[in-house]
Parts: C-alpha cells; structure tokens; sequence
C-alpha cells in the first residue's frame, strides 16, 4: 500500500500533541493524582492491566491518565511499555486453592463449603446515579468507614470443582509436565493453538469483544449455555525458583480473578460415563465479566467441528486483542491518498466506458 509523503506536516503534528495535553489540563480543576486514580479507578486499572497484560497498578494508573480514560489506548501505552522490559525468570504455576479470599460466589450451588463471599460487588444493588458524589467531601469519606475494621481475608478454602470430580462427574485434569506452556508473545500463531496458548491470548484479550463473542453462543449461535460453578476474586502468591538455592520463594502478591464454569456436552464415542466439561478463566485484578467470557469460550473452542464463530479458534483468538483490532481500525485514519487515487481513476474510466456505450446506444 503506498502513502503520498506530507510535507511540511511536522509542525502541525507537534501542535497536535500540545493539543492533546491542553484539552486534558485546560479545566480550572486540579491535574489528576496517579495514586488517586490507582486507588479509586480500580476496576479500570485492573483492565488495563489485563489487556496490557503487565501487572503494574501503578503504571497502568500513570497510562489511563495520559490517556484521558481511552481503556484501550491505555492498555496499548502499556504494553508498549512491556514489549521494553527484559525477561528476567519464569514464575511458578499459580496454586489459585491458596488464593487469599475478597470474593468468592457460586450460582451452581447454594451451599457450598467455606460459605458464599458476597465482598464488594454492584450485583445486588439498584443500578441509580448517587448525586451525593458530585460534592463529595474528604471528610465523610473517613466517617463512612469509620465502623468498618479489616481483617484477615480467607485462606484455603476448597474448590467446587474438586469435589465434582471426586464425585466423577468431571473429568480429571491432564497434566504434561514435559509440555512447555505455549508463548505467543514468543511464537507465531499457529491454528489449532495448544490450550495454553489459546488461555494466554484471552487473559490479555479486550473485555468487550470475548464478552460479545461468548455472548453470542449464550443466545443461541452456538450450543453453550453453561452455569457459574465458582468466581473467585483475591490474592495470589507470586513465586519463583531462588537463582541460588533453587527454593521456590515468594516475591509478592497479585490480584486476580478465577471463573470456573461448567456445561452439559454429548456423549463422545468410547466414553462410558457421561461427564460435564469444565471452561476455565483467570485474569489480573478484578475483572469479573472478562473471567466469565473466558471460560465460556474455553468450553466453545474446544469443538470439534466448528459451526458458529464463538467455536472457531481463528475467528475468537484474530478478534479479541483490542490492541491489534484498534491499531488496525486507526490505521484507516492515515494518508490513502494513492490507493483512492487508483480507485478513483478506476471507477471514472469505468462511468465514462459506460458513458459512451450508452450514447452509442441512443444513436442507432
């Protein structure tokens, strides 16, 4: 595709940028704290994090307020920023069964072990604009929670589909322990991806477009219809393999969030005992639908015989990055001036072809 150079251009684009920043700034309000947007704009942190696919609360507040609130070019300024970061090491698997508890709920069963965890969650509460918050003051913030204490968040509590399978109504996880995770900031991408890769290429996809995506098997372009056997939403321990002593240690903590979700299937050829199949979904931070999204398509993928888009790999993994789609959709915004050129050229040598043709026509 070729692009007609624009000269003289530069002094613009540099005012351009200046632009942007005096439309962020030129308010009579003070410039926005980092640390406030980090601890107050959490749940858009979090996605920032997810689709940047670098945890790093910090800098994805740093990049939502360059970015004005844009989510996705947020996230883009993020993972621009780790595409520079060197690998240093590997961490070890995530054991989510020691995950420090902040919220943890299942629609599959009433009662469970260790009890439902509401935590903080909109999901019951009258969806109404508080116009108390547009003079919010410092100093009810402190009285509101005065009577709130925090304390120790719940540790070890059993996982559901455990006990499914202890009861055989689960298959079983394989485990290959030979089999490297499949990388595909590393590899090409290569259809049909190996399970891991196709997790990976979801746990940093765009929330939006896998939610939209599953949402069409739930509706009925597909036959996945599944129930919530358990979200989980807290802290996990970030461990790695001493450089020295070759101890797995712990080196910090990361929030997250862990969908299990379960869903009837045919009975294949050769089974004996029918079983349920189990869609699985872990993200950074608080992020609930995108949890949800992802273990749906997990289960959608795994067809055989694809039929509708949410089942085909090729169409989920090539259309859930926001980073791809939107560099793609932005690109239309620079100069084409000699491909349209061409198409113009085209079609009014055609229209004059015809033109003639027509009066030809009338004469005789």
């Amino acid at each position: 595709m070729g692009y007609v150079a624009a000269k003289g251009g530069r002094y613009a684009i540099l005012n351009a940028e200046k632009l942007v920043d005096y439309f962020r700034l030129k308010g009579r309000t003070l410039p926005l704290n980092v640390k406030t947007i980090e601890e107050q704009f959490r749940l858009a942190c979090d996605k920032v994090m997810s689709e940047g696919s670098l945890y790093a609360p910090e800098l994805a507040a740093l990049a939502l307020k360059q970015a004005e609130g844009d989510i996705i070019e947020a996230s883009f300024l993020l993972r621009a920023y780790r595409s520079t970061l060197p690998r240093i090491g590997y961490s070890e698997p995530v054991d989510t069964e020691e995950m420090f508890i902040l919220r943890r709920i299942s629609s599959a069963f009433k009662d469970i072990p260790g009890g439902q965890i509401l935590g903080p969650t909109r999901d019951y509460i009258q969806r109404l604009l508080r116009f108390e918050l547009l003079d919010e003051k410092k100093e009810k913030k402190y009285k509101s929670f005065s009577h709130i204490k925090e304390g120790k968040l719940v540790q070890k509590v059993p996982k559901l589909v455990n006990l499914l399978r202890e009861e055989g109504l689960l298959p079983k996880p394989k485990v290959e322990k030979d089999e490297e995770p499949y990388d595909i900031t590393r590899c090409a991408l290569v259809f049909p991806l190996p399970r891991s890769g196709v997790l990976q290429a979801m746990a940093r996809g765009e929330e939006g477009g896998m939610m939209a995506i599953a949402y069409s098997s739930m509706r009925g372009y597909g036959d996945t219809h599944p129930t919530l056997a358990e979200l989980r939403v807290g802290y996990v321990f970030l461990k790695i393999k001493h450089p020295l002593t070759g101890k797995t240690v712990k080196v910090g903590e990361i929030l997250a969030t862990e969908a299990e979700v379960i869903a009837g299937k045919p009975t294949q050829a050769g089974e004996e005992v029918p079983q349920f199949t189990l869609g699985y979904g872990l993200v950074f931070g608080h992020n609930e639908r995108k949890a949800i999204s992802m273990a749906m398509l997990d289960i959608t993928m795994r067809v055989q015989e694809p039929k509708h888009p949410a089942e085909s790999q090729e169409f989920v993994i090539c259309h859930i990055d926001s980073i791809e789609s939107s560099g793609f959709t932005a690109h239309w915004k620079l100069p084409h001036y000699v491909t349209f050129q061409s198409d113009l050229d085209r079609l009014r040598k055609i229209q004059k072809e015809k033109n003639l043709k027509i009066k030809v026509k009338s004469k005789k």
